[in-house]
């Protein structure tokens, strides 16, 4: 990562040094009397939007226009081909800590990282010190949309909905447009819209959401969205958590994607991360895996890990500097497009063997 945003680069005995420290120090760094423990079974809503149509209209582009998919939003087209198997995720689920915002499996920890998230989503524009914070802006919902589509503002305006307490646009109209647009731009900016209102961000049920634009609109400026999609992964883990049950409106895919990168064993050629054509999204969306899995046999199956059954460093992982605090404090802050949260990567540091 860049040094810009790390603001220092620090030696891996320094960092060993300093994190141990400050166990000894302040032990957990939880409230005071809190107990951390994984809580009662969850009962997840997996629920995804339908998919079909926009795999459709990308097997329709020519590579032209594939090309010009990648250089603006990297590989998060990769994310339509990725399948979730429900069962997995619901029992993936029942083991995250939300105290600690990281995956328990017995005595192990495991978290998604911003280092690994960015590897998977591989965006050339991507500048990773440029973090998104949800700002006041005189620009509207609608004067952003105006500026994604190229349409004009009654066009925009009767097409917005209120759901809930927020705005959206559904994306049938979305759709309507990516096939008629004589913009080509305009037919990929709204194509990676829809992938980020639909796959990585899916509040709405084929709707785009107020806020998911906010951040799109902001894409083009270069700023990363990796914190941002891993502050609505934790937060929304986290609330299905706290509450029993609830539905996932993280990214399901990349949260797969993951996973299998550290649990499911593959044979690994280390030189491939080291060539341009390489594209972790790419391959894990071609493997096909067993779905016949019940969700009693994979909480089995995790609840009996063992630390050689995990794969500490991704496979498509190159080792890198990782981001492990911010500032003068000892975590990481993590700003969403509905909220925020934080992260304490120094759990993961075997996931880079760093110790």
């Amino acid at each position: 990562m860049k040094n810009e945003f790390l603001s220092k680069v620090e030696d891996n005995t320094v960092v060993r040094a300093w994190s141990e420290r400050l166990q000894s120090e302040r032990g957990d760094s939880l409230a005071e009397g809190y107990v951390s423990e994984l809580q009662d079974f969850t009962r997840v809503n997996v629920v995804q939007n339908e998919l079909q149509e926009l795999r459709d209209i990308w097997a329709s582009w020519n590579e032209g226009i594939k090309q010009l998919f990648y250089q603006n939003y990297g590989d998060v087209s990769y994310l339509l081909d990725i399948r979730v198997d429900k069962n997995l995720f619901r029992a993936l689920v029942q083991f995250w800590n939300s105290a600690y915002k990281c995956f328990t499996f017995g005595e192990t920890d495991l978290v998604p990282t911003m280092e690994e998230y960015t590897t998977l989503l591989r965006c050339p524009k991507i500048q990773v010190w440029k973090t998104y914070a949800r700002v006041f802006s005189s620009q509207t919902f609608v004067k952003k949309l105006m500026s994604i589509s190229g349409m004009s503002e009654p066009w925009v305006t009767t097409r917005i909905q209120q759901k809930g307490d927020s705005k959206c646009i559904p994306w049938e109209n979305l759709r309507d447009l990516i096939l008629t647009h004589p913009d080509e731009r305009k037919r990929v900016d709204i194509f990676a819209l829809s992938i980020y209102g639909l796959v990585i961000f899916p509040k709405g049920l084929r709707h785009m959401d107020e806020a998911v634009i906010d951040l799109f609109d902001r894409l083009e400026k270069g700023i990363t969205p990796v914190p941002t999609i891993l502050a609505e992964t934790f937060r929304s883990l986290s609330s299905c958590r706290k509450t029993g049950k609830g539905r996932f409106i993280g990214c399901a895919q990349l949260l797969m994607a993951w996973f299998h990168g550290h649990f499911w064993k593959v044979d690994k050629v280390s030189y491939r991360v080291f060539s341009e054509g390489y594209f972790p999204l790419k391959e894990e969306a071609a493997i096909q895996r067993r779905e016949d899995i019940s969700e009693e046999k994979w909480m089995d199956i995790l609840q009996n890990l063992k630390e050689g059954d995990i794969e500490w460093r991704a496979y498509w992982m190159v080792p890198d500097e990782i981001m492990y605090r911010c500032g003068n404090f000892d975590w990481v802050p993590l700003l969403g497009i509905w909220g925020a949260t934080g992260y304490t990567p120094l759990l993961a540091l075997r996931q880079y063997k760093s110790r």
